[in-house]
């Protein structure tokens, strides 16, 4: 509270439910140059801004513009790195479907050239694919390069495995 809201208002005394006349007017008064010799100290250190209700210390110009100078660069890449982590799981999606989409086509006994060329195609650019059969099973694998600089370069892998369609239907006897 300022010395010039209490001196404007009722006294501190009668705002605070106290009783009396004499004394009240005294303790306000007593109080009002209490605060009144605070602020002339206050100013004589620097650290009263004159009134304005700010109380900040006199130095403080540009301190708003050193905390944006500060903030912003770490917004942007904070921003920076929430669009290369959803880059990353739409690559990592695609890996999973060209997988999906190799392995339905080894299943349908279509040649390796066809099912590489179909998993490449659902594939993120530069992906690699793998496939190979283990019994009855097909199984497809993409791996896929991110773009990023140093630890943010990863390489993202999906595989998927389809029951080969020779082998559905066959009664042994």
């Amino acid at each position: 509270m300022r010395s010039s809201e209490i001196r404007s208002g009722p006294g501190l005394v009668t705002r605070f439910g106290a009783r009396g006349g004499c004394l009240s007017r005294c303790l306000d008064r007593c109080l009002c140059r209490c605060l009144d010799r605070g602020r002339v100290r206050r100013l004589r250190r620097g650290l009263d801004t004159g009134g304005d209700g700010g109380g900040g210390r006199v130095g403080d110009r540009g301190a708003v513009t050193a905390e944006a100078a500060v903030a912003i660069p770490v917004l942007v890449a904070f921003v920076l790195a929430l669009l290369w982590a959803l880059m990353a799981a739409a690559d990592q999606i695609r890996c999973v479907d060209a997988a999906r989409v190799g392995a339905r086509a080894a299943a349908r006994t279509e040649p390796e050239a066809a099912v590489v060329d179909a998993a490449r195609d659902a594939a993120p650019q530069g992906a690699r694919v793998e496939m190979g059969r283990e019994g009855d099973m097909w199984r497809v694998r993409v791996e896929a390069p991110t773009r990023g600089p140093g630890v943010l370069a990863l390489t993202l892998s999906a595989e998927a495995a389809a029951l080969a369609e020779d082998t559905v239907g066959g009664v042994e006897p």
